[in-house]
């Protein structure tokens, strides 16, 4: 298939479909689920499936990609709706959310670790370019730290991710990303 040419919308809705069975069998756990499985589930045959995704590996990555691109297309929407330190706390959270997909998907994910695919790579470099983004707008209004980069938020947001995913653990989650939203916010005080 050629990357140049825009899908048809029957092919869109195919390949659309194929990615929403994949993320809930994903995020339900199902690490094992042949693409069989997957294709039966989105309606359609496993050569539309081979057609839209060459390996299993192929299609696990998309999930995630797909996943990260909806975290990262969020600050802007945020930053619309909402004063840049708010919107920050609300993408925090939504960091939050996308660590428990990480985790409901963390046996798939383990199959494309191994290989040299750039997925974890460019997620990462995206996450940083969005915080960024809100930090400096947060900076720019007088509401937030200005010497943070996103890089350094991402860094003590990676507690998150190693955390074990135990009863409570999201609660948690969220109570150390609120910790770090009150250290960015603006103060005049400076710390000894």
């Amino acid at each position: 298939m050629s990357a140049s040419r825009p899908l048809r919308a029957d092919a869109r809705r195919n390949r659309d479909a194929l990615l929403a069975a994949a993320r809930t069998a994903f995020l339900d756990g199902d690490a094992d689920i042949h693409v069989e499985d997957i294709a039966r589930s989105a309606g359609v045959a496993v050569g539309t499936l081979y057609r839209h995704f060459e390996t299993r590996e192929a299609l696990i990555e998309e999930v995630y990609r797909k996943e990260v691109d909806d975290l990262c297309s969020a600050p802007a929407d945020l930053l619309n709706q909402y004063a840049p330190d708010e919107a920050l706390r609300r993408f925090l959270l939504l960091l939050v959310d996308h660590a428990a997909v990480g985790k409901g998907m963390s046996f798939v994910l383990e199959s494309i670790m191994a290989t040299e695919s750039p997925v974890f790579g460019d997620a990462r470099d995206r996450m940083v370019e969005a915080l960024s983004q809100l930090l400096a707008a947060g900076n720019a209004a007088g509401t937030l730290r200005g010497d943070i980069s996103g890089s350094t938020l991402l860094r003590a947001l990676g507690g998150i991710c190693a955390m074990h995913a135990t009863g409570g653990w999201i609660d948690e989650a969220r109570q150390i990303a609120g910790l770090l939203f009150d250290g960015l916010r603006h103060t005049t005080a400076q710390v000894a």
